[in-house]
């Protein structure tokens, strides 16, 4: 009786057909297995560098777990102070925390549009080289700088209040954000780039159909968190006059009431975490 031999049927290029499942290259699957190893002798060598480094780091900052110890007891008188909360100026906080989501909104609008021209220039694979080195340099000049320093500038130059709060948050998004938007559109497949490259497709046309669509859910997801950040951050720059929940809270503390500081702190950890859970739900619903 004759028997048969049973091949995997290809296409006509050799190829598996439909259905069948595709072989990797035995070389390409060693390289994938090793992609996240790491060599042993570096990594021991790195272990002694690493403590020394952090030895160091410890004995400059003056890290000193005893006198953490004895500061317990003051913590803790610290916090007792806080409670119970008073929500007799509810209204005035609210007000505060209102102006306080109106600056973030408007300044995360502003940098992230800010953020994405200078993106396009600061990325390696779009930028070319006599202009992605400059916009490099000028992001790294920009976030270097704190951004109270920024909301001070604007303090004296456009007054007291939330437009120079504004201002700030907008000029320091362009040293944040710009670099990882800039960072997410170089981390794109190539792949299909490279595709349109080969067909002739513009530059517009390879970052609008090519890196754009690849990059665009790091972009939301990198701008909610831009967002959540100048939420925090306005609460900060109204230490220095920019608008916001910041003066406030700083006047309870001078004025050593502690009862108005605790629910100027609970009403922010409530719109906090309010913009948290939000932003968490877009990110699930953007990947």
């Amino acid at each position: 009786m004759a028997t048969t031999e049973h091949t995997p049927a290809t296409g006509s290029a050799g190829t598996a057909a439909p259905g069948t499942p595709a072989q990797l290259d035995p070389a390409e699957r060693l390289r994938l297995e090793r992609a996240f190893s790491i060599p042993r002798a570096r990594f021991l060598a790195g272990i002694p560098i690493a403590l020394i480094l952090l030895a160091w780091s410890f004995q400059g900052a003056e890290f000193n777990f005893a006198k953490l110890g004895e500061g317990t007891a003051n913590m803790g008188e610290f916090l007792a102070r806080l409670f119970p909360p008073d929500f007799g100026k509810f209204g005035t906080i609210v007000t505060l925390l209102v102006e306080t989501l109106q600056m973030a909104i408007v300044g995360t609008v502003l940098g992230t549009v800010l953020s994405l021209l200078v993106a396009f220039t600061a990325a390696s694979n779009i930028s070319p080289r006599w202009l992605y080195f400059p916009a490099r340099w000028i992001m790294n000049i920009i976030r270097s700088v704190p951004d109270l320093v920024f909301a001070l500038m604007f303090v004296s130059a456009v007054g007291l209040g939330p437009f120079a709060g504004i201002l700030a948050m907008t000029l320091g998004s362009l040293g944040s954000i710009g670099k990882i938007f800039a960072e997410a559109m170089e981390s794109v497949d190539r792949g299909p780039v490279t595709a349109m490259e080969a067909v002739g497709a513009s530059k517009r046309q390879v970052i609008q159909y090519g890196i754009v669509p690849q990059a665009a859910p790091l972009l939301v997801s990198y701008t909610l968190l831009l967002f959540e950040g100048n939420v925090r951050g306005a609460t900060i720059l109204g230490l220095v006059g920019a608008g916001g929940i910041g003066l406030e809270l700083t006047t309870a503390m001078r004025m050593y009431d502690y009862g108005h500081l605790s629910a100027i702190i609970i009403c922010i950890i409530v719109l906090v975490t309010v913009i948290d859970q939000g932003s968490a739900l877009i990110r699930r619903r953007i990947t």
